[in-house]
C-alpha cells in the first residue's frame, strides 16, 4: 500500500510532508540525522556563507508568549564546512536533505550555490529573506524584484541539474510578485516565509532591549496567520510548488499551510517547546485527520481551500 503522506515536491519524493527548516538543528550530520529519524520528510541545513561567520553576540534568542524572538545573524562555519556535513549525512541517513545558502552581495550567492552544489544536495535553497544581508538599494534581498531576478538566474545557472528554492520573505509590498519574479528567472519552488519582523521586546528590570541586538526576527505562532497568507497568495501567483512554513507548532496549523497551497510544510520554532517529537505528533494528526475525513492521498489536499 502507498504511504498517504507521501508528496512529490517537484521531482523529489518526500515520504512525509514536513521538512526541518532552515536554522534549526542544521549544524551537524548528526542532528539532521536525529530530525528524519523523528518523521521529517526532509531536512534544511542552517544558512551557510562564503566563509565562517560568527553572528550576533548573546543573548540573540528570547522566548516569548507567543513564540521567539531572535538575532542569530546567520552565525555558520562557512560552506567548506557544511559540504562535509552534507556528505557525512548521506552515510547516516537516506532522507532528502536540503542545502541553504546566502549571500553577502548577489555575485557572492552565486559563488556559495557553485561550491554547495559539489555535495550534491537534493535541494538548494536559496535565503533571500533574512534582513541581516541587503541589497544594494538598502533593501532585503527578497523586497528587492530586480535582485531576486538576478540571483535566481545567477544560482540556477550555478546549480546545474540541482533544483532550486527561493526563500521568500513577508516583508515587502507583494509576495505574490515576487514569487512570480522568482518563477520567471527560473526558480523550481518557493519557500515561505522566513521570520517577520524585525521586532523588539524590552525587559522591564533593566529597561533595556532583550536582545544584544536589540531587534531580531518574530517566529512562532503568532505569525502563522501572516505566513498562511503568503502562501496562499504565492499559490495563486505560481505554478512551482511551495515549501509554506510560519508559525506551525501542530497539526492544524500544517494543515493550514497544505489547504492554502504548500506541498511540504517547513517546522522551524515548532522544534523548540515539543522537541523532535513535534514531527511524529503531526504526521500521526495528518493521518488521522485523512482517516476521518476519508481522504486516501495528501497530495489530493494541497491548495484545496481554493477550490
Amino acid at each position: 500500500m502507498s504511504n498517504p503522506l507521501g508528496v512529490l515536491l517537484g521531482k523529489l519524493a518526500l515520504s512525509s510532508p514536513l521538512i526541518l527548516s532552515s536554522g534549526i538543528l542544521g549544524l551537524s550530520a548528526s542532528s539532521l540525522k536525529r530530525v528524519a529519524a523523528q518523521g521529517a520528510g526532509a531536512v534544511t541545513t542552517k544558512s551557510c556563507g562564503l566563509n565562517e561567520r560568527p553572528g550576533h553576540p548573546c543573548p540573540s534568542v528570547i522566548p516569548f508568549e507567543h513564540g521567539l524572538l531572535n538575532a542569530v545573524g546567520l552565525s555558520n562555519p562557512g560552506v567548506a564546512e557544511m559540504i562535509r556535513e552534507i556528505q557525512d549525512f548521506r552515510t547516516k541517513s537516506s532522507a532528502p536533505i536540503i542545502a541553504s545558502v546566502f549571500g553577502a552581495n548577489i555575485e557572492e550567492f552565486g559563488m556559495v550555490t557553485e561550491i554547495i552544489a559539489e555535495a550534491k544536495p537534493d535541494l538548494i535553497e536559496v535565503n533571500i529573506s533574512c534582513p541581516n544581508v541587503e541589497s544594494e538599494f538598502g533593501l532585503p534581498f527578497g523586497s528587492d524584484p530586480v535582485a531576486c531576478a538576478r540571483i535566481t538566474k545567477l544560482v540556477k545557472k550555478k546549480a546545474g541539474k540541482i533544483p532550486v528554492s527561493m526563500k521568500l520573505t513577508a516583508n515587502c509590498p507583494s509576495i505574490a510578485h515576487m514569487a512570480k519574479v522568482c518563477q520567471d528567472n527560473g526558480a523550481d519552488l518557493i519557500t515561505a516565509i522566513n521570520s517577520v519582523g524585525p521586532g523588539m521586546l524590552i525587559d522591564l528590570n533593566v529597561r533595556k532591549p532583550v536582545l544584544a541586538n536589540k531587534t531580531g526576527g518574530v517566529s512562532g505562532p503568532c505569525i502563522l496567520p501572516v505566513a498562511v497568507r503568503c502562501v496562499w497568495e504565492i499559490f495563486r501567483a505560481v505554478k512551482v510548488p511551495i515549501i509554506g512554513g510560519g508559525g506551525v507548532s501542530n497539526t492544524d496549523s500544517a494543515l493550514q499551510m497544505i489547504l492554502a497551497g504548500a506541498t511540504a510544510v517547513g517546522i522551524g520554532t515548532g522544534v523548540y517547546p515539543k522537541g523532535l517529537s513535534v514531527f511524529n505528533e503531526i504526521n500521526n494528526g495528518i493521518r488521522e485527520f485523512m482517516r476521518t475525513k476519508k481522504i486516501r492521498k495528501l497530495s489530493s489536499l494541497i491548495g484545496g481551500a481554493h477550490v
